[in-house]
């Protein structure tokens, strides 16, 4: 598995009240995406970056960063033989990403993600 990025999701109570503090205050500008529970906000310029977040709308528990890797089947294989606890299995999202969730040995739980066709 090769990791290609990685995302800080933030848990918010309200992403339409959050959105003016990361978007004006931080320049954080373009909203890549907002699913209503979820939304991606990117400076233009440098592409930093975070997710807020509500709630999870598939998996049992939130996730602290998303971890956007290559082959995201090769890394849940990878996951599995190292005993790795898994959170939320392999799944084929409705919004176009394949993914499943980990925890961390520090108990945070981590979202490793690639977009699919």
């Amino acid at each position: 598995m090769r990791v290609e990025r990685i995302t800080t999701n933030l848990t918010v109570p309200d992403i339409d009240a959050a959105k003016s503090f990361y978007t004006d205050f931080l320049g954080l500008s373009t909203e890549e995406f907002n699913l209503g529970w979820v939304a991606r906000y990117t400076d233009p310029e440098s592409g930093a970056h975070v997710q807020l977040v509500t709630g999870d709308a598939t998996a049992p528990e939130d996730s602290v960063m998303s971890v956007h890797v290559d082959d995201v089947d090769a890394a849940y294989e990878e996951a599995l033989a190292a005993g790795v606890e898994i959170v939320h299995p392999l799944t084929t999202e409705e919004w176009g990403v394949r993914r499943f969730f980990v925890r961390a040995p520090d108990g945070a739980v981590i979202n490793v993600v690639a977009h699919h066709d």
